[in-house]
Formats: structure tokens, sequence, C-alpha cells
């Protein structure tokens, strides 16, 4: 890519701050679409895997298979964990507090700097590392006391699923000059046959079908779409930790489209995860350090 590592940097956090706003809009559909949550991730899966494929098909055009194969095991994992850890992450909706499940998924970016360390040999700046732990201290004050009523199951699953997504990271990452858009495309076909069996697909009305369709494409097609293009150009941390955006985003479009006032403490998390990734995007430090690692890793053979 022209422009230097600089511009790749600043390109790779605009691409990922755009994929966590696509992603926080979750909540305004998840409330307007009048179905069970297997069937939503069903059509969900069906509608985002089908953009893709499009998306692959342009993009490619003739050599898809040769695009598979640059991809490697990589390719094969990033689906696979992908789509194992949507499943996870609604189950543990399902068995624990969704504060749990928040506070957990803002450790994806330390859990994901340890791997990218043990996988990658690539060591964060102490800015980005301060501004995750900045992230994580906003969740914990969003989720507040109702972090203490989970279950046991419902957290391990929360866990698996924030582990399985700082993979997906870290091996985007480590595949970089390769197109991963694939990979992604088959997550989102691989999640709805995994769900396929729990669904009632032939039961959704016209309205919801509709919905399910813009769902589908927009916050889950080019959400992902964006995170496989953005990924590489950034460290692995600072990506993770630009995912992070889309719970606060998503509380403020909840709360400006439905009038749902969050609580005070929601408030104050939010505005706290917001100020630790704009700064971490701002600082120069951080952006350089980002562009000599974005320039000393390599695609591996």
């Amino acid at each position: 890519m022209s422009g230097g590592p600089m511009n790749r940097v600043w390109l790779g956090t605009l691409l990922l701050v755009a994929s966590g706003a696509v992603y926080s809009t979750a909540g305004l559909f998840t409330r307007l679409i009048q179905v069970d949550a297997w069937t939503l991730l069903f059509w969900r899966g069906l509608f985002g895997g089908s953009f893709l494929a499009v998306v692959v098909v342009l993009q490619e055009r003739g050599r898809l298979w040769r695009s598979i194969r640059a991809m490697g095991w990589e390719g094969g994992a990033v689906a696979i964990c992908s789509a194992v850890a949507t499943v996870c992450f609604l189950n543990a909706m399902r068995l624990t507090a969704i504060a749990d499940v928040l506070v957990i998924d803002a450790a994806i970016p330390f859990i994901t700097a340890a791997l990218a360390w043990a996988i990658l040999g690539e060591r964060e700046s102490l800015f980005t590392l301060g501004a995750t732990a900045a992230a994580f201290a906003g969740m914990a004050i969003m989720a507040g006391p109702a972090i203490a009523h989970g279950q046991v199951a419902g957290d391990a699953l929360a866990f698996v699923m924030a582990t399985l997504i700082s993979l997906v990271i870290v091996l985007i990452r480590r595949k970089q000059g390769i197109s991963m858009v694939p990979a992604v495309c088959g997550s989102a076909f691989l999640c709805a046959l995994i769900v396929w069996p729990f669904a009632s697909p032939l039961q959704v009305d016209a309205g919801n079908l509709g919905l399910l369709a813009l769902f589908g494409t927009s916050q889950f097609g080019l959400g992902l779409l964006l995170l496989a293009v953005g990924t590489p150009l950034v460290s692995a941390t600072r990506g993770a930790l630009l995912g992070v955006l889309q719970t606060p985003l998503g509380t403020l479009w909840v709360w400006l489209a439905f009038s749902e006032q969050p609580a005070t403490l929601t408030l104050i998390g939010g505005i706290v995860v917001l100020a630790a990734v704009i700064i971490d995007m701002l600082a120069p430090h951080a952006i350089s350090t980002s562009s000599m690692d974005s320039t000393r890793s390599g695609s591996p053979a």
C-alpha cells in the first residue's frame, strides 16, 4: 500500500473504527427484529456470508482458489474461531449477566497482546497498553454492581469467546499482504450452519426478513469486511482496543433511537472508554510504534 507505514496505520485505524461503529448497531437491530436468537443468527450469517461472497468474487475475479490457498491454515482457523466465538457469545449472554460478558469482552486487548507476543513476537507500546487498561476500567464501570451476579458456565463461555476473537485478530495480522476476506466469509456461513438445527428460518415474515437482510449485510457482513481489511494495518493490541468502541457506541445508538437513558455509571464508563481509545488514536508515540511494528512484521511463508 502506498503512502508509507504511517498512512497504513491511520488507514487501518479508520477502518477498524468504522468496523466498531457498524458492529455497534447490533442493539438497534435486535430491538427491531422480532425473531428468536437462533433464527436471527442463522439469517444474519446467511445474509452476511452472501454479501461477503459477492465481495470475494469481485475482488478475486478468477483467482478464488488461489486466494483460498494463500490464506493457509490460518484462513481455516479464522473461519472456525470466528463462527464458534459468535455462538459462545450468544450462549454466554443467556447463561450469565450481560455485565460479566462486557467486562470479559473488554479483556480482549490484553489477551490479544499476549497472543501477539507469543505468536508474532509483536510487543505493544506502553502507551497503548495503558489505554487498554483505561478502556477495561471504563467497561468495568459500565457494568457496575451487576458483575457479581454472573454464573460460572456463562463466564467461561465469554472467556472462550474473548480468546477466540483475540486469536482471530492475531491470525489475520499474521497473514499481512494476504486477503482474509474469504476466511471471514466462510465464518459467516459456518455460523449459520452451526445454529441451523436450533433455528426456525421459514417462520420469519417478510418485514422481519427485510430487517434481517439489512442486519446481515450491514452490521455483520460489512463489519467483518472492515475488520479483515483493517486488522493487518495496525498492531494486534491496538486493533482489539479499537473493537471495544462498539459497546459505548451501541449504548449511545439505543439511547438516541429508543430514548432509553443509560445509568450514570454506564455514561461515565462509556466516556472513559471513548477517551482511552481516542487518546491512543491521536498519540504520536502510539502511531509511530505501530508504524514500526507494521514495517517489521512480514507475512510468514
